[in-house]
């Protein structure tokens, strides 16, 4: 082969593999489009009104509206951090409506490890569970010596125990529901180190199952409040 001929090769082989790449991209855009368009049809038949508010951050889309008169939120997380063996996507359903606790309640399933979506590490005071709380949750809050209804709120986590559900978040401004959607695939994450979920999509009856437990346990809270005063 002539030195001419081998250079022109080579030169076709790079073309080839930048056009390849080049269409790879293409193609990842063209599926996170079709995905955030199919995503927001699931929201929006279950919150009509729904909203994306997403600030820009990669991997988080959010998005914010009125469910049975209460303001509520939704957003999807991607969690890529270096010490999970493989990335989540995770789907966080909040009541944005005010709750009558003293502060910060933080229930996190087995917390082996930091999360993205979560301020749980950082919580100082490490709360003792009642009865009826899932065997591997731990509970947390921002502030020492406060009082929570734990009875009240261990008889609404009947959904911890199919193991997908992550955190249980309560604090005077609202009730949120960590959820497990999917974790990447495997394959790709180990070739490409790209996070794709395949046919992972948000369904409509998990978001309204999510926001009735969330919003059952806000009612039941402040309902004992109110009794209580």
């Amino acid at each position: 082969m002539s030195e001419l001929t081998s250079v022109l090769l080579t030169g076709a082989i790079a073309l080839s593999v930048v056009a390849h790449v080049a269409w790879l991209a293409r193609a990842g855009r063209n599926r996170t489009k079709a995905a955030l368009a199919a995503d927001t049809a699931s929201v929006r038949s279950v919150i009509p009104d729904a909203t994306d508010i997403s600030d820009g951050t990669a991997g988080v889309v959010t998005w914010a509206g009125s469910w049975n008169g209460q303001r509520v939120q939704l957003r999807t997380i991607v969690d890529t951090l270096a010490t999970r063996k493989l990335p989540t996507r995770w789907l966080a359903v909040s009541i944005t409506e005010p709750v009558a606790v003293p502060g910060v309640f933080d229930m996190m399933m087995r917390p082996n490890s930091a999360t993205t979506f979560s301020n749980f590490d950082h919580l100082a005071h490490t709360l003792p569970k009642v009865l009826g709380f899932p065997a591997d949750a731990v509970l947390k809050t921002d502030r020492k010596g406060v009082a929570f209804p734990q009875d009240l709120i261990a008889a609404h986590t009947d959904i911890f125990a199919e193991g997908r559900a992550k955190e249980l978040l309560i604090t005077p401004k609202g009730v949120r529901i960590v959820w497990l959607l999917a974790e990447a695939e495997r394959a790709r994450y180990g070739v490409f180190r790209q996070a794709a979920f395949g046919d992972a999509v948000i369904d409509a009856a998990l978001i309204e199952r999510l926001l009735s437990v969330a919003c059952g346990l806000r009612d039941a809270i402040n309902q004992r409040e109110r009794q209580a005063a």
